[in-house]
């Protein structure tokens, strides 16, 4: 018979009994074991939970006596998230859960993401929360498999609309863990990005080479959230080397793009000590929101729709060396070997002679301001032709190979045939 799986249940039993006592009957009637986490404050729930909200607090090396009196609700929710995320990881780490769901508003929430954040890859995250996917939610804060549902009718009691919106969660959240395929760790992961193989291809090249040598290669699309995947991995060292090569996201931020992946987008490798391979490609690119007007800076700049959803223009000589001082400072942070490709001849499909978005002038801004910012601390290797060209390929590959040579890389583990 398939293990039962276990699931910790957070939320303030305080004020949420009758919800979250809903999602327990809701978690046992579909086959799974509900494990209750109190991050209530003020008060005790009317039901004794596995883990109390003193227990909470004594994760965070503290007391609920002190939470109450560290001075207002802001600071004792975040002690109270800090205890919360540290049980978690404790229990998974003890085999004792295999996923989690959460309850809450904005504060609920708020903990939430921290207890997510603290979990790795493959554990079931499910948040139920009244600003599920809002703007207020940074993507720094989002787990990479974060699994969100609105609480519908969630403000006060339960209602017909609430049930049938936590019902779903709890089901969705035992059924994950029942078929969740955790990451296999055989083989070492590189982790590296890119866009669509229309507008850069080294992926098509690059991943069956790394295959061959014996890694996994794990390839996130550079569309916000797939950058912010790929710095979440790097933050807990999930990676062995990191070929960053798309680094739109970064320039979507500092152009004040809501399609970003945080402040921290080309930090999480460096910062780790994890070895890096980077290279700008599709910087001179700014994406936005199709369904809003075009930012006031770029309203005279080329415009593409890509969909409903997604729309870019491209940034001029000024912007991109503003964006190449930016990679370089990031750069420069980096405690572990770093290598900066620079392709003179181009950094995405539709820049080359003859295409749409060619402006040479504006690329040669950005290269000799890069030229300028490549930190001491990082190779500096320029090719003349374009990213999409197998040279480019080439150069990452003898980077990557002379690594591995001289044991920066570890080696790769080859399947057997």
């Amino acid at each position: 018979m398939e293990e039962t799986r276990r699931i910790l249940v957070i939320g303030t039993g305080d004020t949420k009994a009758d919800e979250l006592l809903f999602m327990r009957e809701r978690i046992e009637a579909v086959g799974g074991i509900a494990v209750m986490m109190d991050v209530s404050v003020l008060g005790d729930p009317p039901y004794r939970p596995e883990h109390d909200r003193h227990a909470v607090a004594h994760a965070a090396d503290t007391t609920i006596k002190a939470i109450i009196a560290s001075g207002d609700e802001n600071t004792a929710m975040t002690l109270m998230a800090l205890g919360a995320a540290r049980l978690a990881r404790s229990l998974h780490d003890r085999g004792e859960i295999d996923g989690v769901i959460a309850l809450g508003g904005s504060m609920g929430t708020d903990l939430a993401l921290d207890v997510a954040l603290a979990l790795p890859l493959g554990v079931p995250k499910f948040v139920v929360s009244t600003i599920a996917y809002s703007h207020l939610l940074p993507p720094e804060r989002i787990a990479t498999d974060l699994m969100m549902i609105l609480w519908a009718g969630g403000l006060y009691g339960l209602n017909s609309a609430c049930e049938a919106v936590l019902s779903q969660a709890c089901g969705a959240v035992v059924g994950a863990a029942r078929a969740v395929v955790k990451p296999d760790e055989a083989r070492p992961r590189i982790g590296m990005s890119s866009l669509g193989k229309s507008c850069l291809q080294y992926m098509v090249t690059l991943k069956p080479e790394l295959e061959k040598r014996g890694y996994e290669v794990i390839v996130f699309h550079t569309t916000g959230m797939g950058g912010r995947a790929l710095e979440a991995i790097a933050a807990q060292k999930g990676f062995v080397a990191v070929l960053d090569f798309s680094l739109q996201e970064l320039a979507n931020q500092l152009t004040g793009s809501v399609v970003n992946s945080g402040t921290d987008r080309l930090e999480n490798a460096g910062r780790q000590g994890i070895p890096q391979i980077v290279a700008p490609g599709a910087i001179d690119m700014v994406d936005f929101p199709t369904w809003q007007a075009v930012p006031a800076r770029f309203t005279e700049r080329p415009y593409h729709a890509h969909n409903r959803l997604l729309a870019s223009v491209t940034s001029d000589g000024a912007t991109r060396k503003e964006i190449a001082r930016a990679i370089g400072d990031k750069l420069a942070a980096a405690t572990g070997p770093t290598a900066f490709i620079l392709p003179a001849g181009g950094i995405q499909q539709w820049d080359q002679e003859g295409e749409p978005l060619y402006e040479p002038e504006a690329l040669s801004a950005f290269v000799e301001e890069m030229r300028a910012s490549v930190p001491e601390n990082a190779e500096l290797h320029e090719i003349a032709g374009h990213i999409n060209d197998a040279a480019f390929c080439d150069k990452a590959l003898e980077i990557f190979d002379r690594w591995v040579a001289e044991g920066i890389v570890p080696p790769g583990r080859r399947q057997a045939a």
